[in-house]
């Protein structure tokens, strides 16, 4: 079974530009390490013989030690572990390595976090990244600064999206507040009602249960989680799906009926 993830799944289906499969192959385009080994792994069999190339060099390049350790980390694909056993390189018995940053970087990032921006430097930000050809604004999600993020998380290009969303930088925080957000894409919100380690926080799963934009399977689901004023508030919101609506007046209902 192996990892499934919106940047990987454009990867799957080829609907990635060659220069960002490259970009991707060099280590350059480094996601959560997870998806950077998949991705790496997926490029060998690439249609074009220098992405095959450079993706293998690249893989070479990861020491040993340092795969071992990934490897032993319990959300590590079986797929990925057979990979890596078939080149003779298997988990280490040692405690695995559990951040998310990339096994392999060749560039460092350009941007620095500034905390209390203005007004007027947020409006330069979204000019730079108007200015930003795709694979930079690639880069700039998943690299990029917590404001930058921010206006790229709504970017009309998907993949540009679930960029954003394996950035090691997002913090759950700016998870609950993509949560909130009505303008992003269905796709966007499932794919973040997707992550486990988001949906362990309440902000996040409050904020995908009130938005009128989140799939009504995910909502259903979500409201068993919900505090008793949280299901009271939807079911009289009229932003939300009819059919969450009424799931949640018929819950507030039976707590009534229990209580009594």
């Amino acid at each position: 079974m192996s990892t499934a993830t919106p940047i990987l799944d454009f990867f799957r289906r080829g609907e990635v530009a060659r220069d960002v499969r490259l970009l991707a192959a060099q280590g350059t385009l480094a996601p959560r390490a997870n998806e950077q080994l998949e991705i790496l792994v997926l490029l060998l069999e690439d249609a074009d013989p220098e992405i095959r190339e450079v993706a293998d060099a690249t893989l070479s390049r990861i020491p040993v030690e340092t795969l071992q350790g990934f490897l032993a980390r319990s959300d590590v694909s079986i797929g990925l572990r057979e990979f890596f056993g078939d080149r003779g390189v298997f988990p280490s018995e040692i405690p695995p390595i559990e951040g998310d940053d990339p096994l392999i970087d060749t560039e460092p990032s350009e941007f620095m976090e500034e905390e209390g921006q203005t007004e007027p430097e947020r409006g330069s930000i979204m000019q730079k990244i108007q200015q930003m050809s795709f694979t930079e604004r690639l880069r700039a999600a998943t690299k990029g600064t917590k404001e930058m993020r921010a206006i790229l998380i709504r970017d009309p290009n998907k993949m540009i999206c679930a960029a954003v969303l394996i950035s090691p930088k997002v913090t759950e925080s700016e998870a609950a507040s993509f949560a909130k957000m009505a303008s992003l894409s269905e796709d966007v919100l499932r794919a973040i009602g997707h992550n486990r380690a988001w949906m362990k926080s309440y902000g996040v799963v409050i904020g995908l249960a009130r938005n009128p934009k989140t799939p009504v399977a995910l909502s259903l689901n979500l409201l068993a989680r919900l505090q008793d004023r949280d299901v009271q508030s939807i079911s009289v919101d009229r932003n939300v799906p009819e059919p969450l609506r009424i799931a949640a007046r018929k819950k507030v209902i039976a707590n009534q009926s229990g209580k009594g």
